[in-house]
């Protein structure tokens, strides 16, 4: 049977807002509020799909919102199937009337969110479904694909291929030319992964949790100088989900909203030779969209969830979001600042570098600073400001293939 279109929701006013009737609101675009998060099943999941992952992940994060599956009128997603989101969305029942397949790597999710927060500010949607699954891990296991690296020879990246350009390649040649040029030092990235796992450490779904330290990231195996094997995220199996939805929801939901206060999305390049600055990565543009849309500044920022396949992708991004000067980023993750009771909690969940890492991460992020600022991280990994008080605003950045993509989600509790 067809799914219904959600009847017309009651206006209401947003937050701090006095309701002067349904003619106020069509006057202004409406509030957006994340109002379900979920994670599928992660890690190890030899037995499921990618398909069951989607569903496992979509139904947790309905039950969360405290909705029903009705409201749904429009789904995101990318990377599986022929026809994504199509193939999605019939896999889930959903019949929806608003769609976005943006694929730009492991920023898609917050880009596909700042796509999905206008849409259901301009009215074109009233909840829509961000989903994903993977079973990255358990499919090299088995031998079921193959993994091309070199991502292709046709097109700008056929006068790379010849030599050799793997992904992580072009990571280690940028985090090589910030070493270069400001001095960053091989212990500084270590020190990234050391405070990835310390935040893992108490997160019941992180794939590795033991401590380690940054004799030990510097004394493992090399995959691409400078990158040592801990300097590189895992492989997991998993999924997630995020139900966004219109203010008018809110009053049905089982949890307090999460708001978006401002996104911002920015692409940069695809052939290393076409980069301008590889110590500049693409969240400096979208960072700053973010933030002025938003009206707020990098330092009232609480919780910073950064795209971290790399180390240097937690250091540069910091840098390019504007917590520290350009070429200062070594300087600032040493000496414990990314860790949960840090100058600026980081990764809580463990990151990409401990957590969960399944392909696209770029989801999960906005999973974990929902937790954060709802209050739900859980003992000894939740954080909290002066006072006891929760966290306010968080920030989610994703980052897409080498440093060529980037979305930023700016969240509020108010």
């Amino acid at each position: 049977m067809p799914t219904p279109l959600p009847s017309r929701p009651r206006e209401t006013s947003a937050p701090g807002e006095t309701s002067a009737g349904a003619g106020a609101a069509a006057t202004r675009p409406r509030k957006v509020a994340v109002v379900g998060i979920s994670l599928s099943d992660c890690g190890r999941v030899d037995e499921a799909t990618p398909y069951a992952l989607h569903a496992q992940a979509a139904r947790r994060a309905l039950a969360d919102s405290g909705l029903g599956r009705e409201v749904i009128d429009g789904i995101a997603s990318a990377g599986l199937g022929t026809l994504a989101p199509v193939e999605v969305a019939e896999y889930l029942g959903l019949k929806p009337r608003w769609v976005d397949s943006t694929s730009v790597g492991g920023s898609t999710w917050e880009v596909m969110a700042a796509h999905a927060a206008d849409a259901i500010a301009a009215g074109r949607a009233n909840a829509v479904l961000l989903v994903y699954g993977s079973t990255a891990r358990a499919d090299i296991k088995a031998r079921r694909r193959t993994s091309n690296l070199s991502f292709g020879a046709r097109g700008p990246l056929q006068f790379e291929v010849p030599y050799g350009h793997s992904l992580i390649s072009k990571y280690a040649m940028a985090a090589r030319r910030h070493m270069h040029e400001y001095g960053t030092t091989l212990e500084q990235l270590a020190s990234v992964a050391v405070q990835a796992r310390a935040n893992a450490a108490t997160n019941p779904d992180a794939m590795y949790r033991d401590p380690i330290t940054v004799d030990e990231v510097l004394a493992g195996p090399m995959i691409a100088d400078p990158f040592t094997k801990l300097h590189c995220c895992i492989r997991s199996d998993g999924g997630c989900a995020v139900l966004l939805a219109a203010e008018e929801y809110v009053a049905d939901c089982a949890s307090a909203p999460v708001w978006v206060l401002g996104t911002g999305e920015h692409v940069s390049h695809t052939t290393m030779s076409e980069w301008e600055d590889f110590t500049v990565s693409p969240a400096a543009v979208s960072g700053r969209l973010a933030f002025e849309r938003a009206g707020v500044r990098p330092e009232d920022v609480d919780v910073a969830e950064i795209y971290d396949a790399f180390t240097y992708m937690t250091l540069v991004t910091l840098e390019d979001l504007g917590f520290c000067a350009k070429g200062e980023g070594g300087a600032f993750v040493e000496k414990g600042r990314l860790l949960r009771d840090g100058e600026l909690p980081t990764n809580t969940d463990g990151g990409g570098l401990s957590a969960q890492h399944p392909g696209m991460r770029g989801l999960f992020l906005l999973v974990e600073a929902v937790r954060q600022l709802r209050g739900e991280a859980g003992e000894g990994r939740q954080v909290h400001k002066a006072g006891g008080r929760l966290p306010e605003v968080a920030v989610a950045s994703g980052t897409g293939g080498w440093f060529c993509s980037s979305g930023t989600v700016v969240l509020g509790r108010g």
